[in-house]
């Protein structure tokens, strides 16, 4: 007994360490280095800044380039919410539709999710699909891409947690009165708060931080990302660390926040998922 909670302890610890090195360490170099002017962060090291600059460095940023940073704050914005409203509904409906259907086009149907999630995205022919049908460098077009990425995963994620739901109760519904329509929006989707949770969190951050899919798809200054806000301190031959820095702590903060908030929601609905299915 006393072994099993040494061992337990000890594997504690190394969680904890692992998540200070993983994780605390490099927001720390963050911070620190957004603290300190020009010369002092091209050094690149944990040492704390002999004066702190954090805010002029700030303010530097958000000016920079006619106010870039919040045109591209809500630009990220609008692109993640209107991506995880779409995701929600239609990779709801769809694992409704996956859990409860069985005939023979259901095993096809679970083929071409669990191929989303394998098969890597083509970013050309991509290109080349979203320019014949004339959303190439839209929003609408970069919302539909984020959509089509995070579908399998969510639509895995509802299907599984579906299971948990008696089919009893569509068929209750049904006798009272109740079309699909009503059934869907009014009883069932209530119950899915859990995963649509952590839908909604996880989406959101890898949406928020994405870098690759604007960059390609949404390309022009008007169009701007925050991701792709960090180019405006680097180049090829001159590097404004302490800028870049602070670009990169500001734009970290909103997610890590949501993050925090909902974590217990996200390994709820995970768990419960996993569990469930």
């Amino acid at each position: 007994m006393r072994g099993r909670k040494i061992r337990q302890f000890a594997l504690e610890t190394a969680g904890i360490l692992f998540t200070i090195v993983a994780f605390w360490v490099p927001f720390y170099f963050i911070i620190v280095n957004a603290s300190k002017d020009v010369q002092e962060s091209s050094l690149l090291n944990l040492s704390l800044p002999s004066s702190f600059h954090i805010w002029d460095n700030i303010k530097t940023v958000i000016a920079a380039r006619d106010y870039m940073l919040i045109r591209a704050f809500f630009n990220s914005t609008v692109l993640t919410a209107v991506s995880i409203a779409v995701l929600v509904i239609l990779c709801a409906m769809a694992g409704y539709v996956l859990q409860r259907r069985t005939d023979r086009a259901t095993p096809i149907f679970n083929f071409l999710i669990l191929a989303g999630l394998i098969i890597p995205p083509a970013i050309v022919p991509t290109i080349w699909v979203m320019d014949s049908l004339g959303i190439f460098k839209t929003l609408i077009g970069l919302i539909l891409v984020e959509v089509a990425l995070g579908f399998p995963f969510a639509v895995l994620l509802y299907k599984s947690f579906l299971a948990a739901i008696p089919r009893e109760l569509d068929e209750a519904a049904v006798i009272d009165g109740c079309g699909g329509i009503r059934l869907f929006f009014g009883i069932i989707l209530p119950l899915l708060q859990p995963v649509t949770a952590t839908v909604i969190v996880l989406s959101s951050v890898t949406i928020f931080n994405d870098f690759t899919n604007p960059l390609y798809f949404l390309p022009g200054s008007d169009n701007v990302t925050v991701q792709l806000t960090l180019y405006n301190f680097q180049s090829q031959y001159v590097t404004q660390y302490n800028l870049l820095f602070a670009n990169i702590l500001l734009i970290t903060i909103p997610p890590l926040v949501l993050f925090l908030i909902f974590n217990k929601r996200i390994v709820a609905g995970m768990t419960a998922g996993a569990v469930k299915g």
